[in-house]
């Protein structure tokens, strides 16, 4: 691309004893969703007071305790909103609401009116401090920045004191962090933290956000360790992540942020947000789930957490979504089908613990189904189509059979250029391999035994050929044996079993059986056919005959 030169690198941070790249996660953070605020003032048309309340009880109901609801000084659909769940006692005793304010004495009186009479609620301060804010929005020096954040800390302390029935806790966020000196981050952070002077039970957050993603997440995690290092009274300090997502990599930034120290994270179902959006929440709790870590939160229902994402933003969840999408646990490749096929199947032996190739979680966990783990078309294989119909008809084909079924689906569906259905690959099957009675059919037979020890029988049968009916007998040590010998001697073509294979279709004594017939003919071709019945023996001829009729269409 041209004009690449009139970007520059981001600075890195200097520390040769970092920590976090060895460090594992071990527990869910403090969670805290900002839906209505950062989410809310995303959208071409912000949501309306209905589905405002109607998306914090869902988030409550998911498990959220701290939940941003919005800036109420900035507008009174917001401040009505605030007023409306603590008017009518909808925000339940172990949550806390929690709202933005900028560090202007009207803004911040107008803040605390609207958070009167609720149980709890967290005040949350912010300020730019990044180089290029101070330098080209507000022409600030680092001093003037700093004694801005003083005077709206030290406000927000006074004001919070004249509303005892409220448990208030404080928030502050320098904005623009990851554009802000690390010295001068420090300085202003820990200029507030003295204003506020946190305790055990009354801890400050600090909350440092990639307001721009503007670094890979390693430089976020390598600042986020520098701050947990440098901040004052570091015991009772919960150090938060705001990350967006401008590079892409707003997950990853927040879990390498985790790593580094912090104790709390700040996102958004799905990611919404401004420009390119806010760490996906939900993506970064269920990415811990899958390493055996409660994330506290519930997506059990992953469908409804659509739903209720999709009527309210008017936005859509991609398809292909992390743990969401609804292609997420569908496999079309074919080696990627066999392989999910042969790991279910491997799931009977160590049901306790999940491990399938290609899904790192079990479907259900979130309120899916295996039903579209596998679905069919042209780049699918044999796996795939076997998981099909084991899955939706109990037919366990034999390995080489297999083979060929998938060939024929496979070509089928690149034919008509389209997904199969599970009811449509079952009636291609039906249709190429099992009973075809044309241009041989079996009408009736009879055996009898001629030398019990040996298992030698005869059998007689009688067939319709091209429309002409005759009678047929042979020899063999078998059913199927005697069959083949009586067709060759009347058709003159070599019949050689390679393989047979039957078992039940249903439960119970009346179950039908399907029988599997693999043939070769005189130069090496291979052959596959099958058949149906209540009869074993019967099953098992009619496989022959479709096996028979398909050598002689070739």
């Amino acid at each position: 691309m041209k004009n690449f030169q009139k970007y520059k690198a981001y600075e890195t941070v200097e520390m040769t004893d970092r920590t976090w790249p060895s460090n594992r996660l071990t527990k869910a953070p403090h969670w805290c969703s900002v839906d209505l605020r950062d989410g809310n003032q995303a959208l071409e048309t912000p949501m309306g007071l209905e589905q405002k309340l109607e998306f914090f009880d869902f988030l409550v109901k998911m498990g959220f305790k701290e939940i941003e609801i919005g800036f109420p000084a900035a507008s009174d659909t917001e401040y009505e909103f605030t007023r409306t769940l603590i008017d009518n006692n909808l925000i339940p005793d172990d949550v806390t609401v929690q709202v933005l304010t900028q560090s202007r004495g009207h803004i911040i009186q107008k803040t605390f009116e609207a958070l009167k009479g609720a149980k709890n609620a967290i005040v949350h301060l912010y300020n730019s401090t990044s180089t290029l804010q101070r330098d080209v929005v507000f022409g600030n020096s680092q001093q003037e920045t700093i004694d801005l954040a003083v005077y709206g800390a030290s406000l927000i302390r006074q004001m919070a004191e004249s509303y005892p029935e409220t448990n208030f806790r404080f928030e502050y966020s320098p904005e623009s962090f990851t554009g802000t000196e690390m010295d001068f981050a420090t300085e202003i952070c820990n200029a507030v933290i003295d204003v506020w002077q946190p305790t055990a039970d009354k801890k400050v957050i600090i909350n440092l956000p990639a307001t721009v993603e503007m670094s890979t997440p390693n430089l976020y995690a390598d600042q986020i360790e520098y701050m947990c290092r440098h901040l004052i009274n570091r015991e009772n300090i919960l150090v938060s992540l705001h990350a967006h997502n401008d590079r892409g990599t707003a997950v990853a930034a927040t879990e390498l942020g985790m790593l580094a120290g912090a104790d709390r994270v700040e996102g958004t179902l799905f990611g919404n947000g401004e420009r390119t959006g806010n760490a996906d929440i939900m993506t970064v709790a269920m990415n811990m789930f899958t390493q055996g870590i409660d994330p506290m939160l519930d997506f059990t229902k992953i469908d409804e957490v659509v739903e209720i994402y999709e009527t309210a933003t008017k936005m859509s969840v991609h398809p292909r979504h992390p743990y969401a999408g609804h292609l997420v646990y569908t496999a079309f490749s074919g080696s990627h089908q066999d392989a999910i096929r042969k790991g279910m199947e491997g799931m009977k032996k160590h049901p306790d613990h999940w491990e399938v190739p290609y899904l790192p979680i079990d479907p259900m966990d979130v309120g899916r189904n295996y039903d579209p783990i596998i679905r069919i078309n042209s780049q699918s294989g044999k796996g795939g189509v076997t998981f099909i119909l084991e899955q939706y008809y109990a037919l366990h084909m034999p390995k080489s059979f297999q083979k060929d079924v998938g060939a024929v689906i496979t070509r089928v569906s690149d034919e008509m250029q389209c997904e199969l259905s599970p009811e449509k690959i079952y009636e291609i099957f039906n249709q190429e391999f099992v009973d075809i009675r044309t241009p041989l059919k079996l009408i009736q037979y009879r055996t009898e035994t001629v030398d019990p020890e040996r298992d030698v029988l005869t059998i007689e049968a009688e067939i319709e050929f091209r429309g002409e009916k005759h009678f047929i007998h042979g020899e063999g040590n078998g059913v199927v044996s005697a069959f083949c010998h009586a067709v060759d001697d009347f058709i003159q073509m070599p019949i050689d079993i390679i393989d047979y294979r039957g078992h039940s279709m249903e439960l119970g004594t009346n179950s039908k059986a399907i029988s599997y017939i693999e043939t070769k003919d005189a130069t090496g071709k291979r052959y596959y056919g099958a058949g149906t019945s209540s009869s074993v023996g019967k099953s098992s001829l009619r496989a022959v005959v479709s096996t028979i009729n398909k050598m002689l269409m070739i």
